[in-house]
């Protein structure tokens, strides 16, 4: 792709369509004669943008366009003009709007004798435009006085503060604090009963004629007059007397008051508050029924009271969804089917079951004597979930003003291959809450249990990989054993513009082996207690998420990612569950590898069919980095470098040269680097990206260990379809 890339810019002359005695509009710069003074940011103000850049670097839309032929009656060249850009010409009069704008910036910076001056620079018929800013001194503010004709209102700033913390004598003069302390002060009023009153009540004086580059500025802050006949009068603030529920016409609301009551945070007799209206807009949007919220306020005549109907429109009650799928695993292809119910008022609270039934058939290569040489699945799973935590001693007040859910999956899952047959059964009690801003979020599995049988292996797989002396193997003999899990974790989530951190701590089989070992339960063969003649599952394991965005320009994105997790058996368990184990490559990972083909550490797998046990680990590393920009329509492109790998916690000798050593971090890290396309349809995104390795730690040669400079395409390359972001 890149070379596809490399090969149009170069070859095609952006200036093609562009008239002899116009210019291509190549650069803009903006720089200022106060070099201790930083203008960077200011190029959204400039009218006249460039044409568009790929990854900030490449004009493959004006290259594109370029491709055509003036010969307009051919439809390729309809088509390529189509698909491309115009020529983005030098316009004076666009140039000369981008200096006032630049000029309002810095006025309302506080720089009100600035000076901006556009220079052309002109070569081989394109320009470059420089801004030239000139600051001069920037004013500072003298003093700061506010009139308030309101007495209620003078008396409600002054008891916050609003005014006196905002400014300061001697600080740097600025318009655009000025906007935002009138926006801090309207929205202030708008949370304590003032119903009717906006930011356009609130004007400033300013006066800048002193000779020593100060401002006095003066804050007016009139009465309130309804329309021009009526006569001035104090702002009007209001309470809430009534409220009441209702569905739209031609629908019964057939929801729970006591729902409705539980998320709806206007109170009755409270003064109005904008503050909470627009946080019932958002609990209302979080309950399943709910399809649409619209709260409406009434004024109760001669009076300072708002009656409150919330009207509501539910969604249709039941659906059923049927999800066809393609299955690819390692050159396997096969087909799943899904078929999902869901009831979204169950009990008459917007209470949501989910049922899904999911079958997949696989035909497997490669194998030879077994019966069968098919993967079939079955899975059963139901899901309960209430708009509410259902945990005994939560106040009201605490699932009100939190975004609050518990969950009750139960799954059964029955897969047949020719080596095997799996079964699991899981169950979860789950709660979620969240603060009132939404950028805090937290998961409680307070019980989350899992029975793993294998009711039946083949002879064939049994003699050559589980009995056969010469080839046993710990890790695999483990994970082809009746295993119970019963864990406890819990998860905090932080989001906001730039940044998403997920952190999760679980730990399993503590309280069993506390009553194990109290009363003396059977033990297996290796000394492990079970349950119900099971052995269960003791380990503690850490995870951590974090990604930041940085927004390089309106159409390019670098996105920085970082992942860590540790898992340690302990007590009853010398290794981690296959399940809870960790694995490199593949879409979400080392992308110039498949998934599960990297590690653990230096190992080299030797046998294909049984690799997806052994490179698997109990520490994982993933460091990426990735510059993301839109190209068309809803076409996005990705440049990425990846870098991580798994490694073992102790040493296994199943695994050689998985065990980790901080000494051996920097050599044992996989790096690879590749290209992605994605198709944003907003509520998802179909992802296609191909990896290739750069630093293979499984060889120790040059020519090996560094395939970025010996790249051998089918040995290196890996192609992921996604659906989703990486991260």
């Amino acid at each position: 792709m890149a070379v596809v890339l490399a090969a149009i810019v170069t070859s095609c002359d952006g200036t093609k369509f562009v008239a002899e005695n116009d210019l291509l509009l190549s650069h803009n710069y903006v720089v200022s004669t106060d070099k201790s003074v930083d203008f960077s940011n200011l190029s959204p103000y400039l009218s006249q943008k460039t044409n568009t850049r790929w990854f900030s670097t490449l004009k493959v839309p004006l290259s594109i366009y370029s491709l055509a032929g003036r010969d307009t009656t051919k439809a390729i060249n309809r088509r390529l003009k189509k698909w491309g850009e115009a020529p983005v010409v030098l316009d004076t009069a666009q140039m000369n709007v981008s200096c006032v704008n630049l000029k309002t910036v810095m006025h309302n910076r506080g720089y009100l004798d600035a000076e901006v001056k556009p220079y052309i620079v002109a070569k081989k018929r394109r320009a470059s435009v420089i801004y030239e800013i000139t600051p001069k001194e920037q004013y500072t503010l003298k003093s700061f006085k506010s009139r308030i004709a309101d007495r209620r209102i003078d008396s409600l700033l002054n008891a916050q503060g609003v005014i006196e913390r905002a400014f300061e004598a001697g600080e740097p003069f600025s318009v655009n604090k000025l906007y935002a302390v009138r926006n801090d002060i309207t929205t202030l009023l708008n949370n304590n009963g003032y119903y009717y009153f906006n930011k356009e009540n609130i004007t400033f004086v300013a006066d800048s004629s002193y000779s020593d580059k100060t401002v006095d500025v003066t804050m007016l802050l009139g009465l309130y007059r309804r329309s021009s006949r009526d006569s001035l009068t104090q702002h009007p603030y209001y309470y809430i007397r009534n409220i009441s529920y209702s569905g739209i016409p031609g629908q019964e609301l057939n929801i729970r008051h006591s729902t409705l009551d539980n998320n709806n945070l206007i109170e009755e007799g409270d003064y109005y508050s904008s503050k909470v209206v627009q946080q019932t807009y958002n609990k209302f949007a979080r309950l399943k029924a709910i399809r649409s919220t619209n709260i409406h306020f009434n004024e109760v005549a001669d009076t300072n009271a708002l009656d409150v109907n919330i009207q509501i429109a539910r969604k249709k009650t039941h659906s059923i969804q049927i999800q066809p799928e393609g299955t690819n695993t390692a050159g396997d292809f096969g087909a799943a089917l899904s078929v999902i119910y869901e009831n979204r008022n169950i009990f008459h609270g917007s209470e949501q079951l989910s049922i899904q039934a999911r079958g997949a058939f696989e035909a497997i290569r490669g194998l030879e004597g077994y019966d069968n040489s098919n993967y079939e699945e079955l899975e059963l799973e139901t899901k309960l979930t209430f708009p509410k935590l259902i945990m005994p001693g939560i106040s009201k007040e605490f699932q009100k003003r939190h975004d609050v859910i518990t969950e009750l999956p139960i799954s059964y899952n029955i897969q047949s291959r020719p080596e095997f047959r799996r079964k699991v059964l899981t169950a979860t009690c789950r709660y979620k809450w969240s603060s009132s801003k939404g950028r805090v979020g937290y998961t409680f599995d307070i019980i989350d249990l899992n029975f793993i049988s294998m009711p039946w292996i083949s002879e064939t797989f049994k003699r050559e990989y589980l009995d056969n002396e010469s080839n046993r193997n710990a890790i695999l003999r483990y994970n082809y054993e009746d295993l119970f899990i019963m864990k406890i974790g819990f998860g905090l989530t932080y989001s906001d513009t730039h940044n998403t951190l997920r952190t999760n701590i679980e730990t399993s089989g503590n309280l069993l082996y506390a009553l194990a070992n109290t009363f003396n339960f059977a033990q297996n063969s290796l000394g492990q207690y079970k349950v119900a003649n099971v052995a269960f599952a003791q380990y503690v394991k850490f995870d951590a998420d974090y990604t930041h965005l940085y927004n390089l320009d309106s159409r390019n994105t670098l996105a920085l990612h970082a992942r860590i997790g540790v898992g340690v058996p302990y007590c009853n368990s010398s290794m981690l569950p296959f399940e809870k184990r960790y694995f490199a490559g593949g879409a979400n990972s080392v992308r110039g590898w498949n998934v599960r083909t990297l590690g653990p550490g230096r190992y080299i797998g030797t046998d294909g069919r049984i690799d997806f046990i052994n490179q698997t680990g109990d520490i994982k590393i993933d460091l990426n980095a990735e510059l993301r920009t839109n190209l068309f329509w809803k076409f996005q492109g990705a440049l990425f470098v990846d870098a991580g790998n798994v490694w073992t916690i102790r040493s296994y000798e199943d695994q050689p040269d998985g065990y980790f050593k901080l000494k051996s971090i920097y050599d044992e890290m996989a790096v690879s680097y590749g290209v992605g396309l994605r198709l944003n349809f907003d509520y998802f995104i179909l992802r296609l990206d191909m990896g290739m390795k750069a630093v293979n730690p499984a060889y120790t040669t040059t020519k090996e260990h560094f395939p970025i400079f010996h790249p051998i395409f089918s040995r290196d390359y890996a192609l992921h379809f996604a659906v989703g972001l990486p991260f």
